[in-house]
């Protein structure tokens, strides 16, 4: 079986990728990470199986994050880095199954059913070559010969990983919880039961959009409580003179460290893509005023804007493509993102990222326009009286929450036009790298209050729903009789379970785009059109017009 991938927007003509991935990921990378979820299955059945005795080992737990998240999309190319963590689930897995035969026998006195067949009984081969050539066995099409739950097998799998990765980042700044753990384990474990029916994968879906919901408070929590809550703060998008070093990706932890480290060493630290809203926690910005700046747009630019920035550059999670030679011997990776060439940094020591930014030449002196960041659920709900004033007066007619994922695949400049065209009466809520197609724009303010508010990172969505929510409870209503329409752009599976958690709210009429999920089947589709009235986003002249009533 070849290489098959269709998990993010730009699967190749909207079906997937079978030859190479669209993202850069190659034939054997693609059948590696397939190996990992095949792996991770079978070790999700046995912590499955052993929870049930009381068995549980949290770094196991937390490998199985790490595992999911290297699979998530524009993560891990490195093949000879997921090799090795391959052998480690393996090794997790039959840990597992020790622990759970142990336990069996010392609750019951017989000995445990032994599982012979499947991802469980999986032996991991011996060197690269028979990794591929499993992971090739186990590609996406082998989950199940109905089409219909395939669809909601890949819907719950992709759930999964997005949810892996704010999980992943919860982690790090110490939150957890063991509701979470169970249920990636009760999840992957259900993939591969063959009694369960196509309900029973919905069901599972909305739960995992559920506990979503519960992973971005966590990780939301764990920002305050390191950084304080984000307050508006103005972000130059230009350069100053002196060394610098450019974070990409979305892990605040990462940042912190790297910013205690280069304190008084002569060196700026600028944020790239869904980084930006690190500017505004107090924690962060007031604390290091060598945080200075954010530089260039979403992560499809870094591959035309990377070499104008003539420091060191670090991506902290996904977003990575491929490297140009002109910035590739000062780019670096850490966590589970990975590019076979690109030096990896391992834990928390980044004197090897610092010594480069050293060695670089200077950035030029060019500062450009500022651009306002920091609008999460406190700030906003600080005003809410004249938000809600400005409603009731006629002043705001609608909110519009315009964001997501961004992508290179043609389209996306849909929402850079609806952004332009949404009435001055009406105020925007953006969201993740999505924002970076109209950020820069001009949008002016309603009594004070600027008609676009950037609310954070594509995790931050949390905070979106705690003002869909306050606001939904101050006019004594549902989200969906708020003067609200929700119009998402999505690439990969964090905005996928972002969409999981809106639906098990029962948000309807939300529109997304450019391109319908290609997992999604027919049947499947027309289940959510039916269930939740989602939509395909057509041209910004006609949503909007049907977003007005008009």
């Amino acid at each position: 079986m070849g290489m098959f991938c269709n998990q993010c927007e730009q699967a190749a003509k909207g079906v997937g990728c079978d030859i190479i991935g669209v993202c850069g990921k190659n034939p054997e990378v693609a059948a590696l990470q397939d190996l990992m979820l095949y792996g991770l299955k079978g070790l999700a059945l046995y912590a499955d199986k052993a929870r049930e005795f009381g068995v549980k080992e949290e770094k196991i737990d937390y490998f199985v994050l790490e595992g999911l998240f290297t699979t998530v999309t524009n993560v891990d190319f490195d093949p000879v880095q997921i090799a090795g963590k391959l052998r480690k689930c393996y090794d997790y897995k039959e840990r597992m199954k020790a622990l759970y035969e142990t336990a069996y026998r010392e609750k019951t006195g017989g000995h445990a059913p032994q599982i012979t067949t499947g991802p469980a009984a999986w032996v991991i081969a011996g060197d690269l070559e028979g990794l591929v050539k499993q992971g090739e066995e186990h590609g996406v099409k082998s989950q199940h010969t109905d089409p219909d739950i395939l669809s909601a097998i890949e819907i719950v799998i992709f759930g999964l990983k997005g949810m892996a990765a704010y999980a992943d980042h919860a982690y790090i700044l110490g939150k957890k919880d063991e509701e979470v753990f169970a249920l990636f384990h009760k999840a992957l474990a259900a993939t591969t039961d063959p009694g369960k029916g196509l309900m029973d994968f919905v069901g599972l879906a909305m739960e995992i959009g559920k506990v979503n919901i519960k992973v971005m408070g966590m990780l939301n929590e764990g920002h305050v409580e390191h950084y304080g809550h984000p307050v508006p703060t103005k972000v130059p998008i230009g350069t100053r003179k002196n060394k610098g070093i450019l974070v990409s990706g979305h892990d605040l932890r990462m940042l912190e460290e790297l910013l205690k480290q280069t304190a008084g060493k002569g060196i700026d630290v600028y944020t790239h893509g869904e980084m930006l809203p690190a500017h505004g926690y107090p924690g962060l910005k007031q604390k290091y005023p060598h945080l200075y700046g954010n530089f260039g747009g979403a992560w499809q630019d870094q591959a035309k804007e990377f070499p104008g920035f003539l420091g060191a550059i670090i991506f902290n999670t996904n977003c990575i493509q491929r490297p140009a030679d002109s910035y590739k011997d000062r780019l670096f990776s850490w966590g589970q993102v990975g590019w076979p060439g690109v030096k990896h940094v391992s834990g928390w020591d980044f004197s090897e990222v610092i010594n480069k930014a050293l060695e670089c030449p200077d950035l030029p002196d060019a500062p450009e326009k500022e651009i306002l960041t920091g609008f999460g659920h406190n700030a906003v709900l600080g005003v809410a009286d004249k938000v809600i004033e400005g409603v009731k007066a006629g002043a705001i007619k609608r909110f519009f929450l315009i964001g997501g994922c961004d992508g290179a695949k043609p389209g996306r400049n849909y929402y850079t036009e609806l952004a332009e065209k949404v009435p001055n009466d009406c105020v925007i809520l953006t969201l993740a790298c999505g924002k970076y197609r109209f950020n820069k724009l001009e949008f002016g303010d309603i009594g004070g209050i600027p008609r676009l508010l950037d609310v954070g990172q594509c995790n931050d969505a949390y905070s979106a729903l705690q003002i869909a929510l306050a606001l939904a409870d101050a006019f004594k209503c549902g989200v969906n009789d708020l003067p609200l329409s929700i119009i998402l752009s999505w690439y990969e599976q964090k905005a996928h379970v972002i969409l999981l958690s809106l639906l098990h709210l029962g948000i309807k009429n939300i529109k997304i785009g450019p391109a319908l999920p290609a997992y999604l089947s027919p049947n499947v589709l027309n289940f959510l059109v039916e269930n939740f009235n989602l939509g395909q986003v057509t041209t910004a002249e006609a949503d909007l017009k049907a977003a007005l009533g008009q």
